[in-house]
């Protein structure tokens, strides 16, 4: 039985594993892990902050190192971190299709 993500942003699936998640298809040729370094208290809720964003190959025949595409950090929130790793990710599939 396929998967069903529950959760998703701009037609993608996200998972979430603690402070990890990864946004996009693994049947896709990249997906976008972020991990959360950093929470504030907002109105007694502990929300994200600080997040790292890495664009990941799929590709399981390359080791780890080699499968990391981009890198970068990005501060103020995980809607921000989500939006940069959404750019990321369609402008390497974008890459891919040409």
């Amino acid at each position: 039985m396929a998967f069903t993500p529950t959760l998703t942003y701009k037609g993608k699936p996200l998972v979430r594993c603690g402070k990890d998640i990864y946004y996009g298809s693994m049947s896709d040729p990249y997906v976008v892990y972020l991990q959360v370094l950093t929470t504030r208290k907002e109105n007694n809720v502990d929300v994200a902050d600080k997040v790292h964003i890495v664009l990941l190959s799929t590709d399981e025949s390359k080791p780890l190192p080699e499968r990391v595409v981009r890198q970068a950090n990005k501060s103020g929130g995980l809607f921000n971190a989500l939006e940069f790793g959404n750019i990321m990710l369609r402008s390497k599939l974008k890459g891919e299709k040409k």
